[in-house]
């Protein structure tokens, strides 16, 4: 639950925000859905319907990435000006350990009835939320749990995520709003009467509902699916057919355990209000409690890393076990801040919370 110190951060009234960082891949073609289909990690809806989705690392002999997220992505259904149905593939456009989409889906055409095009310079991408345009269709999350710790929305609806006729409906997180893609340098047609915020306005946005995106969130070649929440964000589909990264991503649903998560964090500093912290911080973890015979518990084993943060508040990969023992109140999370000239400068306290939007999915000490 949001804790009452941050609820003056959430927008209430109807706003919109451009999206920034993200590029734009058109693709065309008869067997679009088909090609979509055996890469993303999702089951491809019918034609013309959005979905939200993330491409993975492929499964390599010896390569200890395989698996690994490549791009988290949305793909909104579209209609060609000759009438015809394609996808936009929209993802975060920072440079990475990743090779860029483009290059790599052209690997996989080979003989498909496929056209692939960057169109970046002609959209820009914004999001929307507060109204009850946006409310309207949004509804209670009903989830399947497995013991590996995975967790899926299942959904009443056919397509969640809007078809071709309304704007994507932004479903990883219960009150993120629309997702929409226009022409560059406009503005969202019909949105008149909400206020536009800024890309800071939108970061602060998704922080407050649990929401990772992009690259500093979800890192390249480096995270895990369900380690960064892929999963119950509905990006993630276990029961389809084969698709690029699937072999280590199932696997860990049937065979393997969660051990980490990316949760919201509030930050807080004896020296400043808001304190300004890199992504890839290490965030450490130590005991508060003693043993029953009055002796130091051991330091728990590894760290968690921030990831984004903006106004105080952030989103942290933090190990299950380190968040079972702070709810519990036997540990505590928090961050050396040094000077720059390398001396210590403040304790950075770091308070984990779960969204009310969130499964009650088991901690590692749980399961």
């Amino acid at each position: 639950m949001l804790p009452p110190a941050l609820r003056a951060l959430v927008r209430s009234t109807p706003t919109t925000a451009r999206v920034p960082n993200r590029a734009v891949l058109s693709v065309t073609g008869s067997q679009a859905a088909e090609f979509l289909n055996g890469i993303v990690a999702s089951t491809v809806p019918q034609p013309d319907a959005h979905f939200f989705t993330a491409f993975l690392q492929a499964q390599a002999c010896a390569y200890p990435r395989s698996g690994r997220v490549l791009h988290d992505a949305f793909v909104h259904a579209h209609v060609t000006p000759e009438g015809k149905k394609g996808y936009f593939v929209e993802y975060d456009s920072r440079s990475s350990e990743a090779p860029p989409l483009l290059t790599m889906l052209k690997r996989y055409v080979l003989r498909s009835k496929v056209k692939l095009r960057d169109v970046s310079e002609e959209y820009d991408v914004w999001a929307a939320w507060g109204s009850e345009k946006e409310r309207a269709w949004e509804s209670s999350r009903q989830w399947d749990y497995s013991r590996s710790g995975a967790v899926e929305p299942v959904w009443n609806e056919q397509n969640p995520w809007g078809t071709v006729s309304v704007p994507l409906q932004d479903r990883r997180a219960v009150g993120m709003g629309s997702r929409i893609l226009i022409r560059k340098g406009d503005r969202p047609q019909g949105l008149s009467d909400y206020d536009v915020a800024t890309s800071d306005d939108y970061t602060r946005h998704r922080i407050l509902h649990g929401t990772p995106e992009g690259n500093i969130d979800i890192p390249p070649d480096q995270a895990f699916p369900m380690d960064s929440n892929l999963d119950f964000m509905g990006a993630l589909d276990f029961r389809k057919g084969c698709y690029v990264g699937q072999e280590l991503t199932v696997r860990v649903y049937h065979t393997g355990l969660v051990r980490k998560r990316i949760f919201p964090v509030m930050l807080n500093a004896e020296g400043s209000s808001t304190p300004s912290l890199p992504s890839g911080t290490d965030i450490r973890v130590r005991s508060i409690t003693a043993n029953p015979d009055g002796t130091r518990k051991p330091k728990p084993r590894g760290t968690g890393k921030l990831l984004t943060s903006v106004d105080g508040v952030g989103l942290a990969l933090l190990r299950l076990e380190h968040v079972t023992a702070a709810e519990k109140g036997e540990s505590e999370f928090y961050i050396n801040r040094p000077n720059s000239d390398g001396s210590m400068a403040e304790t950075v306290s770091v308070q984990p919370w779960r969204p009310e939007w969130w499964p009650m999915f088991r901690l590692e000490s749980e399961q």
